[in-house]
This record gives structure tokens, sequence and C-alpha cells, in this order.
């Protein structure tokens, strides 16, 4: 047990002040991200929209996530990170407010489109600030300390928002607001004296990074192996985002969970996350290859999925979550690692933003089709079906990442 405690305590040593409030302001901002998981659960129940009519508007929010991705990086080299996140920040709370007045398809899936644009270019200026305010021996654990608190806000969020949600819908975009509002002013009291402009940025690169050592760098759009990795991060997205809109469906009307019952389990899956991300990175990062971690962990998200095809029974359930709990664990903190490393000095951005459009077209594809096959077909098929587009994604990124990962890269 002591040697267990000493692991965990060790899994946090040596992250910067910076990388703790970046995680903070995160948690604070996502604590009240407890809109989407419910979107799809609001659309049919509340607005009586149709299960495709309810897909179209979540793939708004995809359409807005691409477009915020691409900018998003874009801005970052052009502006600096921290005003990046600061304008989302800020600009994301009047859109929450006012999401409550749209109550049709086309109005909802236009201020979905909106606000998702503007929360999403906050992805790739975040990630930056990670990598340039973490060590470069600890950026993996840099990323997991923040997806360490994304999942806290999201084990905190959901369980409010069931409870919320039996209430009235619309304080789910209400407290959404108050929250982006929230974290906005804390990352600007904390950050606004700090290094962060896009030449001081360049100074403190040149710190850690001997330039003798760079290499020229390449537009990640005529770089073919990250092009290939992207590829297999959508497909893996495709299959994982499932749990953001069909899979609430699923437990509601499969299922028969309630509101309360749908933000528990989703906030079960946020607590084991926070609890155990960063000593199973740690651990992981010693003994295994980067490649190995991303393959498991892509491969449990078809395993993960696949056992709902055979029982929706509430043990099921929670153990489908907890595989899907681990394999988030295992690939996305390392799928950002290797786009971190795989990226130069000035082009941070760019990268991160390829990286993100890869994710966010996950947000527009994997609604629409699984919306779609679960009304042609049945959700068993639609199970099945993510359970092979994870498989095939895992033995993608078996192959192109021995490539990407050679001595030499």
């Amino acid at each position: 047990m002591k040697k267990i405690l000493q692991i965990y305590i060790d899994s946090y040593k040596g992250l910067s002040p910076s990388s703790w409030m970046l995680a903070f302001v995160m948690l604070l901002n996502r604590s009240g991200s407890m809109v989407l998981p419910f979107l799809g659960v609001y659309m049919t129940g509340k607005l009586g929209f149709t299960l495709e009519n309810s897909g179209y508007v979540l793939a708004c929010f995809g359409i807005g996530s691409l477009i915020g991705s691409f900018f998003g990086g874009w801005l970052t080299d052009k502006i600096g990170n921290f005003k990046v996140q600061s304008l989302s920040l800020f600009l994301s709370a009047p859109m929450f407010a006012i999401m409550p007045l749209f109550d049709t398809a086309i109005g909802l899936g236009c201020i979905m489109l909106i606000q998702s644009t503007i929360s999403e270019v906050f992805r790739p200026a975040n990630s930056v600030a990670i990598t340039l305010y973490a060590k470069p021996e600890n950026i993996t654990r840099a990323f997991s300390l923040n997806r360490m608190a994304i999942n806290l806000g999201f084990s905190i969020g959901p369980a409010m928002g069931g409870l919320l949600a039996s209430i009235s819908y619309a304080l789910l975009f209400y407290v959404n607001a108050v929250a982006a509002f929230l974290a906005g002013c804390l990352f600007v009291y904390f950050f606004i004296n700090k290094k962060s402009t896009k030449e001081i940025n360049r100074d403190n690169q040149r710190e850690i990074i001997n330039p003798e050592m760079l290499k020229p760098e390449r537009s990640p759009y005529k770089d073919g192996l990250f092009i290939l990795f992207n590829l297999f991060c959508a497909l893996y997205a495709i299959a994982f985002f499932q749990l953001f809109s069909t899979l609430p469906i699923f437990y509601q009307e499969v299922g028969k969970l309630s509101q309360f019952d749908i933000g528990i389990i989703l906030g079960y899956s946020g607590l084991i996350i926070f609890i155990f991300e960063m000593l199973l990175v740690h651990i992981a990062e010693k003994k295994l290859s980067v490649t190995q971690i991303i393959v498991y962990g892509v491969f449990l998200t078809g395993i993960g999925y696949g056992i709902l095809a055979f029982s929706h029974g509430l043990i099921i359930i929670y153990a489908s979550m907890t595989i899907l709990c681990i394999s988030e664990m295992l690939a996305l903190p390392f799928t950002s690692t290797v786009t971190a490393l795989r990226s130069g000095i000035n082009n941070k951005g760019a990268y991160m933003g390829f990286n993100g459009l890869a994710f966010a077209s996950a947000f527009v594809i994997s609604p629409i089709l699984g919306t779609k096959i679960a009304k042609i077909y049945n959700f068993e098929v639609l199970w099945i079906g993510t359970a092979v587009v994870a498989t095939i994604s895992a033995i993608g990124f078996y192959f192109v990442l021995k490539r990407m990962l050679t001595p030499e890269n």
C-alpha cells in the first residue's frame, strides 16, 4: 500500500505551478460542461425532436468544432495562446445563456454551430500553453493533469446536470454560462503577466531546446505520417464519441434510465478518470511504449462498446463505462503528446489545431452516423459497428506509430 501511495505521489511531482493553474481553470470550465451529454435527451425528451433531427443538431456542434479547431490553431500561432483562451472563455458565457431561447432544430443547430466554434478555438491554444509551461520530460503528465481536471469537471458536471435537468433544462445552460465566465476571470488573473505572447513563447522554447537539434519546420498538412496518424485519431474518435451522443440516448430508451441516473453514470466515468489517470499514465510510461499504450487504449474502446450489444443491464453498463474510462486514460494523453513532439517551435498551434480537426470531425460524423444506424437497424448493430471501427483504428495506429516513433524521428 505504501509503495502504491509513493507511485501516486511521484506521478504528480515536477509539474509547474502554471500547469496546475491551467488544469484548475479547465476544472472550473468543464464543471459547467453538463449540456453536451444531455443534449440528445433534451432534444428528444423536452423539445420533441426526432432521433434523426437530434443527430443533425449534434452534428452542427461537430461542424463548429471543426471550424474552431482549425482557426484556433491558426489564431494561436498569430496572436498567442493567452488571447485566444481568454476570448473563447468570455464569449462562450453569453452564448450558453441564450441557448434556451432556441427550440427549433434549425435555430438550435445554428446557435450550437456558433457556440461550439467559439468554445473549440480554446482547445488548440490550451494545448499549446500546456507544452510551453511544462518541462519537456513532463509533457504527457501535464496533458494528463489537464485531462484529469476535465474529467473531474465531467464527474461533477453531469451528476449535477442530472439533478438540474430534473428541475429545468434551462438551468444547464445558465450554469454553463456562469462557469465559463468564472474560468475566464481566473485564467486572466493568473496568466495576464505570464510569458504568453508568441514572441516570448519562442524565447521560452529556445531556453530548453538546443537550436542545433532543431529540424526545419513543416506544415502539418504536408506531413504524410502525421496525416495518417490523424486519420486513425478520427476513426477512434468516431467510435469513442458515441459517449456524448447516442450512448445517453441508449441509456434512456433501452436501459430505461432517468436523467438523474444517466448523470450519475457519466459522473462515475469522470470520477474514475480523475482518481486513476495520473497513476495509470505514470505506470504506463515506465512499462510500455507509446505505441503499445495508444493501441491498447483504442482497442479497449471496441470492447467497451461491443459488450453493450449483448446486454444492457446496469452491471454491464457500469462495466462498459469502466472499460471506456481505461481506454480514454491510455489513448488520449499520448495522442496529444505525439502531436506536441511532432511539431516545431513556431507551428505548435497548427499541429494542435490539425489534431483537433481529427477529433472535431468525429463530432460531425459520430452523432449522424450513430443515430441513423440506431434508427434504421438498432443499438446492437451500432455497438458492434463501433467495436469494428475502434479495432481498425487500433491496427492503423500500430503501423503508423511504428514509423513515426523511430529514433531518428
